[in-house]
């Protein structure tokens, strides 16, 4: 059984059966496409549609749940994956239904928070750019958000990986592990501006002179900072959420996600090892990696 073919008859199904809005058939399929991603990611050999079962599924949502995707769109997601083979089911192409067990995420249960871009605007609004670390404070919030990066990447990022004609940033991950992220429009400004009118200014000690953020005293900065800063400026946008620099990169991926990026291209951006035991990784070309973030992410162009 054909994925696209499935797909398709589904969408018809929708339409004319269902009588539901384009916006709600896309986000159905949109939703079946995530999974079909999702089996692509985890191994070579694709089970088609009537030889999904019950662990695939549950895998799925866990992976979406890793993401930090909120519980009310992962119950969404459920419910999408649910539709779809009820229509199997109904068109006689399968005997037995796999989402049965399937089981949909409380609203109420504790996930990983996700900010609303109009949150992140709220944030970004917050940074007083009059104090000297303002426009430094605002590049932050930009790369953690922009680039969907660890705590301890951000720390780290040096100037000679900042390769802004090409786009991209070149970061060390987990187990010195390096991979391309490409950085949007709105992060590579705010990252010049503060370089130029900020971090010109810093008296730079010996061995800091490469990383991209500095303290006060010409320093890189810590882990514990770049959490106050974050907490404080939380605070300050008046948002009641547990928020943690965390936070920006499951922002980062869920918004992808949910606007329709390739779940290979969030991660290879997230610098997630892959999923399955047999560590199979799909690299995608960088160039289509910035084009996902110029498509999928709220800030990734620069807003005249």
């Amino acid at each position: 059984m054909n994925w696209e073919i499935q797909i398709k008859g589904f969408r018809s199904f929708l339409q004319l059966e269902k009588s539901l809005s384009g916006n709600s058939v896309q986000a159905y399929v949109h939703d079946i496409e995530k999974l079909w991603q999702f089996l692509a990611m985890k191994d070579e050999k694709i089970p088609s549609p009537e030889k999904v079962n019950y662990k695939n599924l549950r895998d799925f949502i866990a992976w979406i749940n890793e993401l930090g995707m909120s519980a009310i769109s992962q119950a969404r997601i459920v419910s999408g994956i649910r539709a779809f083979y009820k229509y199997l089911l109904l068109e006689d192409l399968i005997h037995t239904d796999p989402t049965e067990l399937l089981e949909v995420p409380r609203t109420a249960r504790k996930l990983p928070d996700t900010l609303s871009n109009a949150e992140i605007e709220k944030i970004l609004a917050a940074i007083d750019l009059s104090k000297p670390e303002g426009e430094r404070n605002r590049a932050i919030i930009e790369t953690l958000y922009g680039c969907g990066l660890r705590v301890s990447e951000l720390i780290n990022l040096q100037i000679s990986n900042l390769h802004f004609d090409l786009g991209f940033v070149k970061i060390t991950g987990k187990g010195n592990k390096e991979r391309w992220v490409p950085v949007g429009d709105m992060a590579m400004k705010q990252i010049t501006t503060y370089m130029n009118l900020s971090r010109v200014h810093h008296d730079i000690k010996k061995g800091h002179e490469d990383f991209v953020f500095l303290n006060r005293n010409g320093k890189k900065l810590t882990r514990v900072m770049i959490f106050i800063i974050v907490k404080n400026l939380a605070e300050k946008a008046g948002l009641r959420k547990s928020i943690s620099p965390h936070t920006f990169r499951h922002s980062f991926a869920t918004h992808l996600v949910e606007g329709g990026a390739d779940l290979r291209a969030v991660q290879d951006m997230l610098g997630h090892e892959s999923i399955t035991t047999t560590e199979i990784y799909t690299h995608l070309d960088r160039k289509y990696l910035r084009e996902t973030i110029e498509k999928y992410h709220p800030l990734g162009k620069y807003k005249q």
